[in-house]
C-alpha cells in the first residue's frame, strides 16, 4: 500500500483501557504502553478500577500521572461495589478537582467474584443507573456505561439488559462501549435492538486482542462472552509458541477490526491489557498513528 502526502485517512476513532499497575515492573509495562500508543491520537483512555475500590489510589495516581505527563485525555472508571455513596461521591469530587471530567460508570463485579451474587451496599448506590445519577449530580461528567451483546452474565435475559441501558441512559450516559466479542454478528444485532429502543448514544465496539489465548477464553467464560469453535482452532498447538501465536492474534484482531469497519463501524474502543504491541498494529492497519506521509515500495 502506498500513501502520499495528502491522501485521506480514514475517519476511525479509538480508545484504550489500562489497569493500575501493582508491580514496578507493571508500571514499566503500563508506561511503556501508553507511551507506545500516545501517537494513535485515542479520543480517551480509560484506567479500571477494582471491585469495591481496591484499586482506588493506584487509579487515581494512573489518571493524575497521565494528566501531568501526556497529552491524552484519561477517562477514570468508577463502581459502587462495597462502596457507600459518601465514599463514591469523594472519589468523583477527588476527580473532578483534579481536572477529570470523563467517568466510566460501571456497577462492578460482585466482590466474591464473578458468579457470586451481588449485594448492594447498604448505604450505597444500587446499582450502574443509580451510580451514573450522583455522578450527573455532582457536575458536567462526560459519562460512559457498559453493553452486552450476548447479555450480561446476570441478566435475566437481553430485554432486561436494555431496560437497564435506558436508565443508565435517562440517569445521565452519554455513551456505552461493549463487551467484548468475537463474532460480529453479536454486536449488530444488539445494536438493532438498541436502536429499535429508540436509543441513539454511540454504542462503541470493545475489542480485546488475544494476547493469551487460554487466558482469554477463560475470561470470556467469566464474562458471558462465546468464543467461536472457528478461533479456537486457529490458536490450537500454539501454547508454547509465542511468535506464532502473537502472528495469529493480530491477524485475527485485524480481520475482525476491518470486518467492523466494512460495515460502517467508526469508532473502537481496545482492552489493552497493559500490552500496546497488538494494538498499535492494528492501529496502523487501520491508518492511525502514522506519519503524515510515508511511502511504502
Amino acid at each position: 500500500m502506498t500513501t502520499g502526502r495528502g491522501a485521506e485517512k480514514p475517519d476511525i476513532r479509538v480508545s484504550f483501557e489500562f489497569f493500575p499497575p501493582n508491580t514496578e515492573k507493571m508500571e514499566t509495562t503500563l508506561w511503556a504502553s501508553i507511551k507506545r500508543l500516545e501517537p494513535v491520537a485515542p479520543q480517551f483512555v480509560s484506567v479500571t478500577y477494582g471491585a469495591g475500590g481496591s484499586t482506588r489510589e493506584r487509579t487515581h495516581a494512573t489518571v493524575a500521572r497521565i494528566l501531568k505527563e501526556t497529552g491524552l485525555v484519561p477517562a477514570a472508571h468508577l463502581t459502587c461495589v462495597s462502596a457507600s455513596r459518601d465514599d463514591v461521591d469523594a472519589v468523583v469530587a477527588s476527580y473532578k478537582a483534579l481536572g477529570v471530567n470523563h467517568i466510566v460508570a460501571l456497577r462492578g463485579d460482585p466482590e466474591a467474584g464473578v458468579g457470586s451474587q451481588y449485594r448492594p451496599h447498604p448505604r450505597g448506590y444500587q446499582n450502574a443507573a443509580d451510580l451514573v445519577g450522583g455522578i450527573r449530580r455532582a457536575g458536567d461528567f462526560e459519562i460512559t456505561v457498559s453493553a452486552y451483546p450476548e447479555k450480561h452474565p446476570e441478566s435475566r435475559d437481553i430485554d432486561a439488559d436494555l431496560d437497564m441501558l435506558q436508565a443508565k441512559i435517562d440517569a445521565g450516559a452519554r455513551r456505552a462501549i461493549t463487551q467484548f466479542f468475537f463474532d460480529n454478528d453479536h454486536y449488530f444485532r444488539f445494536l438493532d435492538r438498541v436502536r429499535a429502543r429508540g436509543i441513539d448514544i454511540p454504542v462503541t465496539p470493545g475489542i480485546i486482542p488475544i494476547a493469551n489465548f487460554a487466558r482469554i477464553r477463560k475470561f470470556a467464560a467469566q464474562c458471558g462472552a462465546s468464543v467461536p469453535d472457528g478461533l479456537a482452532e486457529r490458536f490450537a498447538g500454539l501454547e508454547n509458541d509465542r511468535e506464532a501465536h502473537q502472528l495469529v492474534a493480530a491477524a485475527v484482531a485485524a480481520e475482525q477490526v476491518s470486518a467492523l469497519v466494512e460495515r460502517g463501524v467508526r469508532e473502537f474502543h481496545f482492552y489493552t491489557l497493559n500490552r500496546a504491541e497488538l494494538v498499535y498494529a492494528i492501529c496502523r492497519l487501520l491508518g492511525l498513528g502514522a506519519p503524515d506521509d510515508v511511502v511504502a515500495a
